[in-house]
């Protein structure tokens, strides 16, 4: 695991810097973002409460009827952590009007509904506190397509998206994430007993491993193997990552004009803001 080892100071830094320069750069002073209970969004808060203080950030609770009462104690337990301002929204009214009209939905459906359900809470909130959305998908997620495109993967700004989820344990660890947080089995806690790692196959650590050769370091499947890593796990990344290229782009626009959004088009999104 050594060739995925960070100087977590300079990352801390780094990460800091980047949501004090970019929410102010784009004219706002606070931000809002989901709080699950779980490391990647408890990390995102500690990050953002040390570059903007703690009463700039708010972050909202959104469990529903089935969600363990394990996440929502965590929450809060990580709200008397940093200092932040916390809100508590349930989903459960919300969605299951919808849900009682589709008797026919999955698992699956019904995570995706409330993922982005609670987007859509995120974004009121934003327009109503003037904040922007901070991001909570790490690049492991990312890179997976492990996410609900329009739902937990939308975000204005993304502080951990370049960080594999690795990486966050260990930042977590040096910001003082609470020990209940870090040590907990990965999941979205969209259905009970649903974990992040049972639905994929692999460990995140294996995930990792693999992810970091293949994008970071360009090694091919055959190196991939040379160094040990099963066929069929290498194959089941490499798959997910090419079947989830759309969640990563803008939609694709069809071309019709001479400057094309997205295409001839690509200023860089900071003019001198």
């Amino acid at each position: 695991m050594e060739n995925l080892k960070l100087n977590m100071e300079t990352v801390e830094n780094v990460l800091v810097d980047f949501i004090k320069e970019e929410v102010t750069k784009a004219g706002f002073k606070k931000v809002v973002l989901g709080l699950s209970g779980g490391i990647d969004s408890a990390l995102v808060a500690a990050l953002a409460a040390k570059a903007l203080g703690p009463e700039n950030v708010l972050g909202v609770m959104m469990p529903y009827k089935s969600s363990s009462k394990e996440s929502v104690d965590h929450a809060k337990l990580l709200v008397e952590t940093t200092g932040i301002k916390t809100e508590l929204m349930e989903i459960t009214d919300m969605v299951d009007a919808y849900f009682e009209k589709n008797p026919d939905m999955d698992n699956m459906r019904k995570g995706n509904k409330m993922a982005r359900e609670r987007m859509t809470i995120l974004y009121d909130r934003s327009a109503k506190e003037k904040a922007l959305v901070l991001g909570t998908s790490n690049k492991t997620e990312i890179l997976l397509g492990y996410s609900t495109q329009f739902g937990d993967s939308a975000s204005a700004i993304n502080p951990i998206g370049d960080l594999y989820k690795t990486h966050v344990w260990e930042l977590s660890e040096r910001l003082g994430v609470p020990k209940e947080i870090i040590a907990k089995k990965p999941s979205a806690d969209l259905w009970e007993g649903q974990s992040d790692e049972s639905e994929l196959g692999f460990s995140y650590n294996m995930a990792d491993r693999i992810l970091h050769r293949f994008i970071d370091e360009r090694y091919t499947k055959n190196e991939l193997l040379e160094e040990g890593f099963e066929e069929w796990i290498v194959d089941t990344i490499i798959r997910k990552i090419k079947l989830s290229q759309y969640k990563r782009k803008l939609p694709l626009i069809a071309k019709i004009s001479r400057r094309t959004i997205g295409r001839e088009f690509r200023y860089p999104r900071d003019w001198g803001i």
